[in-house]
């Protein structure tokens, strides 16, 4: 089956409620979106199945809802005040502006990324290679100059530099300044993990391809403090861990690549990085990133805030500042590769074809539809067995259209199961609960059918 395109996919999203355009009624804001109520509950399912892997499985996790408004003290001490910045070049003819290490990764197919070249060597590569503008094709472009990405914003009631704070860059800040708060109230012994889901802002150049570059976003970040010397291994298993996670969320190994940074890639601090890439519909980009961070965080703010973060090891009385892997993915691009990796266009066996979303059955937005045969003397019991099921699953039900017309509208918004109440349903209390990717059936005795879907929906 060919890959969807990216536009297919946004218009599919805006047509059955998972994703529409922000602000529309008003032409809306350039790159942001709204998620409707199938799009909602997707996402809220995938955070659930994320802290479910990464925090409930783990007794030595901890969950975290840190302020989007920080101390802007946070930001200095982290560098991102002084070189949170993406390197910005403009076209000199149609004016259209680009980011430098984009522009390379596009022209070179992924070989070179351009990440962590100063702007000389940017400048050089793009010049050498006679690199075209996207949009008019010529080779006129301006110097490189870097563009901070943190978003400014006031608190109080003048708008004076004193006032002056930032919308957060990312969601980890939080995390390490509150690691003594947790270590201790806690009483966590290295090594173990901090988890954190938030919206991060970003003042991107160029925001694009849907939902996958976007000014607003919502991030899934976990910290790992180990010590120092176990964190090559550390990072090993969590580069494993995550493959596997995303594997057992229904995704294709096929679509799935490890891109490991080369030497000259990485920032100072780090000793390895790895980014876990999809296979989207414009071509494989960065999913998830996993990184050896070393003390760098933890050492930076402790200068910074004259605090001691060293960690004391109730064993070994040995004190130290613990290393951090950081693997962190964003929502929004996880939920998009969900969306692109299930959808199919089947072509069935009579020659006619349905869309479906082949949703692992614990993330679906429904797990369950209540379908009545015939509304005129089935519509009470079907509201009957909705109600009971309402109480345990997200629930649909639709009474509006042909048996095979309402099959067809829960197959494409990813319903896993469908229970059709008719007349056996009144007779001998059971349904018909058909399977949306086999469209097999079965029949179940009502009073068992909550255990049965329970089952099927389990993560």
């Amino acid at each position: 089956m060919e890959k969807i395109t990216m536009e297919k996919m946004v218009n599919l999203c805006k047509q059955y409620g998972f994703i529409y355009q922000g602000s529309e009624i008003y032409d809306g804001l350039a790159n942001t979106w709204d998620y409707g109520p199938l799009g909602s509950r997707l996402k809220n399912n995938i955070k659930d199945a994320w802290r479910k892997r990464f925090v409930q499985d783990n007794k030595n996790s901890y969950e975290l809802d840190a302020a989007i408004l920080m101390n802007p003290e946070v930001w200095v001490a982290s560098g991102h005040v002084s070189s949170f910045s993406d390197p910005l070049i403009d076209c000199k003819e149609c004016k259209s502006r680009y980011r430098a290490d984009k522009l390379i990764e596009e022209f070179s197919e992924g070989k070179e990324t351009g990440d962590g070249w100063d702007n000389e060597k940017l400048k050089k590569y793009i010049r050498e290679n006679n690199i075209p503008c996207p949009k008019c094709g010529k080779t006129n472009f301006t110097s490189i100059r870097q563009f901070n990405l943190l978003f400014e914003t006031h608190m109080g009631v003048t708008e004076d530099t004193k006032n002056k704070v930032y919308l957060r860059g990312e969601t980890a800040q939080g995390i390490f300044v509150n690691f003594m708060n947790v270590q201790r109230s806690m009483r966590a012994k290295v090594p173990f993990g901090i988890a954190q889901i938030g919206k991060a802002f970003r003042n991107e150049i160029t925001p694009g391809n849907f939902i996958f570059r976007t000014r607003e976003f919502e991030q899934m970040e976990y910290e790992f403090f180990c010590k120092p010397g176990t964190d090559l291994e550390w990072f090993k298993y969590f580069e494993e861990y995550c493959m596997r996670f995303l594997k057992d969320l229904g995704i294709k190994e096929e679509n799935l690549r490890l891109r490991k940074h080369k030497p000259e890639e990485l920032v100072f601090y780090s000793k390895g990085t790895t980014d876990i890439e999809y296979n989207y519909p414009n071509g494989f980009g960065e999913l998830w990133g996993i990184a050896d961070r070393t003390d760098y965080d933890l050492t930076v703010h402790s200068n910074h805030s004259g605090k001691d973060l060293k960690y004391l090891d109730p064993e070994t009385n040995e004190k130290y500042t613990p290393y951090v892997i950081e693997p962190s993915v964003g929502c929004d691009r996880l939920l998009l590769a969900v969306l692109c990796d299930s959808y199919e266009e089947e072509t069935l066996e009579d020659g006619s074809t349905r869309e479906v979303m082949h949703f692992l059955p614990s993330i679906a937005p429904y797990k369950v539809a209540v379908l009545p045969l015939m509304k005129k003397y089935h519509q009470e019991k079907a509201e009957e067995i909705y109600n009971m099921l309402s109480k345990e699953f997200m629930t649909s039900y639709d009474e509006t259209g042909n048996i095979g017309k309402r099959y067809r509208r829960q197959d494409v918004i990813g319903t896993p199961y469908c229970v059709t109440i008719d007349e056996e349903t009144l007779n001998n209390n059971t349904v018909t609960v058909r399977d949306r990717d086999t469209m097999e059936q079965v029949t179940i005795k009502v009073d068992e059918l909550v255990d049965y879907i329970k089952e099927k929906v389990r993560f």
